[in-house]
């Protein structure tokens, strides 16, 4: 009697150490699935971000946008660069806000040159 009440606690631990080690891998499973996801980042395409299937325009994927042309044209721009320096933007659209991509981006940045200057 003695020993079936051994053989069964043992098997009852065993049983708790495998759910245990399940619980653990599947967990970790979800995990990675999610890391996965997150990597992918924003979604950017001509200044738009995919939003629920659908493009609109964010800052974010603008000074992307910017960053690329300004690349285009031989300047050694990062999007980050651009995004956390305003002065910095700036000079960037004083080089390429004449460009038809970035025009609309860069209207508060350059200077107009429409018009009489005073």
């Amino acid at each position: 009697m003695v020993h079936k009440l051994r053989v069964s606690a043992a098997a009852s631990v065993l049983s708790i150490a495998l759910s245990i080690a399940l619980s653990i891998v599947v967990s970790i499973a979800v995990l990675a699935s999610g890391a996965q996801a997150g990597s992918r980042g924003i979604k950017c395409q001509g200044g738009a971000q995919l939003v629920a299937g659908s493009y609109i325009s964010t800052p974010f994927c603008q000074d992307e946008l910017l960053a690329s042309v300004a690349r285009s044209f031989g300047m050694k721009a990062s999007a980050d660069r651009i995004r956390y320096n305003p002065n910095y933007k700036r000079e960037v659209c004083r080089l390429v806000g004449h460009d038809i991509r970035v025009s609309e981006h860069c209207l508060n940045e350059a200077p107009s040159f429409r018009g009489r200057r005073f």
